[in-house]
């Protein structure tokens, strides 16, 4: 089975008022994060806003991302289904697309109990040979998976990833102690992937890659070199790029930043708004600002304003 290390933008998904997603624009997305060097390509995360994409949009995503990749760099593709039986269509579907592993997240509108959430993930990882990423994201799910869940999920010979969003470092310390080889882990969130990785972790996928994919990039190396607070010094300085988005919402910033770099994405699916004329420009002056050159020799942040 493929091995998934490094750097995998969620990938956004381009959608016309019309419902046709823009096959061209995304497959030009993909191919020029690719020349700036990511490590795979994620779609139908939250950046690609699968919660808002009907069945024929979401497999139209699909099939331009592999296709646009051309097995330059491992695809992944987002599963998330209320019913057991759809979410295991879902990832049966994308397999024979052609991606080369799925990233599962269990949604619910009843509770569900533990073993019912243990076989929703059990199910998808049988119907399928690619490796299996569980995604947990509490701030998000109505259900989240226990550390004692996760452990044993790993002993699935498909289930190998693990990517976490709790900002809970202390609980990826424990599942890595458990898990050991088991289960590699990426880092959700934006302020977690220099720890993520210090501590052993495969690498960061995130939606902000997709506008700052070289420095991302750079950061990972940074990483992988031991150069620590070069990383950190990175880390703090594509911070604030996060911290917009969880003021102003993750699809519309990230659409508003790659229309800005000139990719004619549209906006977000509504009932998602776009961004406000003055949130437009607040972030396209931070994009400015995160593209200006820095000292990396020494890790020196450049002053931001705010």
């Amino acid at each position: 089975m493929p091995r998934f290390d490094g750097i995998f933008p969620y990938i956004v998904s381009p959608v016309s008022p019309d419902g046709t997603v823009r096959r061209q624009v995304l497959a030009t997305l993909c191919g020029d994060l690719i020349a700036k060097g990511v490590h795979g390509l994620a779609a139908l995360g939250s950046t690609g806003e699968f919660a808002y994409l009907d069945r024929g949009q979401k497999e139209a995503v699909v099939q331009t991302v592999v296709a646009a990749a051309e097995k330059r760099v491992p695809v992944l593709a987002g599963v998330s289904s209320t019913s057991t039986r759809d979410a295991v269509d879902q990832a049966r579907r994308y397999e024979s697309l052609g991606v080369d592993g799925i990233i599962a997240v269990v949604d619910s509108y009843f509770p569900l109990a533990p073993h019912q959430v243990e076989g929703y993930f059990r199910a998808i990882a049988d119907a399928v040979a690619v490796p299996i990423v569980l995604y947990t994201n509490p701030n998000f799910q109505r259900t989240d998976l226990s550390i004692d869940m996760i452990v044993r999920l790993s002993q699935h010979e498909r289930i190998q990833y693990l990517k976490d969003a709790s900002f809970n470092t202390g609980r990826l310390l424990s599942i890595q102690d458990r898990c050991g080889d088991d289960l590699g882990i990426f880092a959700a969130s934006s302020h977690l992937p220099v720890a993520v990785m210090m501590i052993g972790g495969q690498g960061w996928m995130a939606g902000p890659a997709c506008l700052v994919s070289e420095q991302c990039v750079r950061l990972y190396d940074f990483c992988r070199k031991g150069e620590w607070e070069r990383a950190a010094a990175l880390q703090r300085r594509l911070w604030v790029l996060n911290d917009f988005f969880n003021r102003n919402g993750l699809a519309a910033c990230v659409k508003a930043g790659l229309t800005i770099q000139g990719y004619d994405v549209g906006d977000p699916v509504a009932p998602q708004s776009p961004l406000a004329p003055s949130q437009w420009q607040d972030l396209e002056r931070l994009l400015a600002q995160l593209a200006a050159p820095c000292d990396q020799d020494s890790g020196a942040v450049l002053e931001e304003s705010r």
